[in-house]
């Protein structure tokens, strides 16, 4: 297959837990069934609920699935703002395309201000605390970047907001399996996670609500979810994302590890070849899998390409642009209109891969800037 480092875009499916969802595939109720079979359904779903809840310090009712994170990012943002006249919102101009693209969508449905980062891949804190008005309903802000992989002052933000009165919403999609996230601790009121980053299946999110935050549902035509999002819950998948969470949370210590060994690895690599490059973002704030380089000697399309070709597989950014390969908006809120924003390449890593892939990563690229040069 060649060496996969594009793990911020998608995990492969947990061989333990998919042949559990093979045996699970056996019981297919429909968990709104008064029938027995249907109440056993109902049962598991509501297990897996409280697995998912107690991993995040939170009460079963305060948890909702969804099919992915950006249905649970578009619930969270659209079910706050319908519930308001004109309200004013803010977010920041580094967040995933499901928060950035639902915020730009709705300026017309309220006031929208969008902080910028700092050269260093933070949001400017002073500027969000300035941004804050009498009716500010809503503030969005990831907890790790999907390209640069830093981390975000969340615990600030959140004694910020706390004084205030806004809710918080996070979209720690990147974060959960790398860190610690206790909602109680963080102070946040609505947070999103996907399955398919964690080792679980496509197609399948969480959405923890605080039990006080009211959200007016997207999706009608039952009572599923509390209401909240109606549709038969798909039992099959939420079953397998409570224990990908599961797993990623006993694992967490061990696989973060590994993942900054590999990272460290890669740097000295690269720094012992010769090969120029800079780190995009603050290394010392960043999580353990994600690391943005800038190559001031090659173009990200052309890096990305030449890369492809030498069966190493990596991206431009996020893996939510359609395939394209466009300048990162989180890097020119970063950079402005600097070159680099042209010229960096997002790598991920995962506790599945060894130093050997590293190796071959340096290698291709050593060869690449050689026959540049």
């Amino acid at each position: 297959m060649g060496v996969y480092a594009d793990f911020a875009a998608t995990t492969p499916m947990d061989k333990e837990i998919m042949e559990q969802m093979l045996e699970d595939s056996m019981e297919f109720g429909n968990p709104s069934s008064i029938h027995k079979v249907g109440k056993r359904a109902k049962a598991k779903l509501e297990h897996s609920r409280r697995e998912a809840a107690g991993l995040l310090n939170a009460h079963p009712s305060e948890i909702t699935f969804t099919s992915g994170a950006t249905e649970a990012n578009n619930l969270a943002i659209r079910g706050i703002v319908s519930r308001f006249d004109h309200p004013h919102i803010i977010t920041t101009e580094i967040e995933h395309a499901s928060v950035l693209n639902t915020y730009e969508a709705l300026e017309e449905a309220a006031e929208v201000t969008y902080i910028p980062a700092t050269d260093k891949g933070t949001v400017d804190t002073a500027a969000l605390k300035a941004a804050l008005r009498e009716d500010t309903a809503l503030v969005s802000v990831m907890l790790v970047n999907n390209e640069t992989g830093v981390m975000q002052p969340i615990y600030e933000i959140g004694e910020i907001l706390a004084e205030h009165g806004a809710k918080l919403h996070v979209d720690a999609v990147q974060a959960f399996g790398h860190v610690g996230i206790d909602v109680k601790e963080l102070g946040v009121d609505l947070l999103t996670l996907s399955g398919h980053k964690i080792y679980g299946p496509k197609g399948i999110g969480v959405l923890y609500r605080e039990k006080d935050v009211v959200l007016s549902p997207m999706i009608t035509g039952g009572s599923h979810e509390k209401g909240r999002r109606s549709g038969t819950e798909n039992s099959l998948f939420i079953g397998a994302m409570a224990a990908a969470m599961k797993k990623a949370d006993a694992e967490r210590t061990v696989r973060s590890i590994k993942e900054m060994q590999l990272k460290e690895k890669f740097l000295n690599n690269m720094t012992h070849a010769e090969i120029p490059f800079e780190v995009n973002g603050d290394v010392n704030q960043a999580s353990s899998h994600i690391i943005n380089i800038h190559f001031p000697w090659a173009d990200s399309e052309f890096l990305l390409t030449a890369l492809d070709m030498a069966d190493i597989y990596v991206s431009g950014g996020s893996a939510c642009s359609a395939g394209t390969v466009e300048p990162s908006h989180v890097l020119e809120s970063m950079f402005g209109e600097d070159a680099r924003v042209k010229k960096s390449v997002r790598f991920s890593f995962s506790h599945l891969m060894e130093e050997e892939d590293i190796d071959t990563i340096t290698e291709a690229l050593k060869d690449i800037y050689e026959r540049l040069s």
